[in-house]
């Protein structure tokens, strides 16, 4: 029998690095906001070197931008940036959708189901908003999991960060809200049912309305950041 591993724990590093990211993509901090690294390590409680490793990393992955002899600095909201993101998101996360659904079990098709059971039943409240992010993050992220390429995957989750900075800066629209939460719904209908054509079309119409929500975040990025 061999000897068991020894589960591994978070480094400093990860663990402010993963904490920075969500705060990043939450809009803690505004658009073009300088990150002081001396502010970082008291509100962080976190050393130096591990801090400036996950700001480097978060820099590399496109949430920072480094300055050279300057630090850091919170990415601007363009127009033009997220026109890009968007479509890439259509793009990719199309070609996603299209492959899980051919190549999707029976253990997937139950995972969606209870991914879109817990993103419903979520609390939307302000002071429950981020659990509900966790569980449409999860949603989505399930949606397309066994499309059967990392990299693509990867390069799907780096758009939602990079999208969601927007989209979560806009002023809320209840309205588009209701429609987008009933797409999910037919998101997991339409793969059960192995439709491929009309899902990438709910899809391409899904992230659309999405995008037309973030375009407002555009205008207010500038704002202050928000507490917590």
């Amino acid at each position: 029998m061999g000897i068991p591993r020894r589960k591994e724990q978070p480094t400093a590093s990860s663990r402010i690095y993963d904490i920075l990211r969500q705060d990043l993509v939450n809009g803690r901090f505004a658009a073009g906001e300088k990150v002081a690294i001396s502010a970082l390590k008291e509100r962080y409680e976190v050393g130096l070197s591990p801090l400036r490793e996950a700001l480097n990393r978060l820099a590399a992955y496109g949430l920072l931008i480094q300055e050279n002899q300057r630090g850091f600095r919170v990415p601007s909201l363009e127009r033009g940036e997220l026109d890009d993101i968007a479509e890439m998101r259509r793009e990719l996360e199309g070609m996603a959708l299209e492959r899980a659904i051919r190549f999707g079990d029976a253990e997937w098709e139950s995972e969606l189901l209870a991914a879109a059971h817990r993103l419903k039943r979520a609390d939307m409240a302000p002071e429950k908003v981020d659990e509900w992010e966790q569980f449409h993050t999860r949603f989505h992220r399930t949606l397309v999991a066994p499309c059967g390429s990392v990299w693509l995957l990867r390069f799907i989750e780096q758009l939602h960060d990079q999208f969601d900075r927007y989209r979560r800066m806009a002023p809320e629209a209840p309205e588009v809200r209701r429609v987008l939460d009933a797409q999910h719904g037919e998101l997991v209908q339409l793969a059960l049912e192995r439709d491929i054509k009309a899902a990438r079309a709910l899809m391409d119409d899904h992230i659309q309305r999405s995008y037309e929500v973030a375009l407002r975040g555009v205008t207010v990025g500038v704002s202050p950041p928000r507490p917590g």
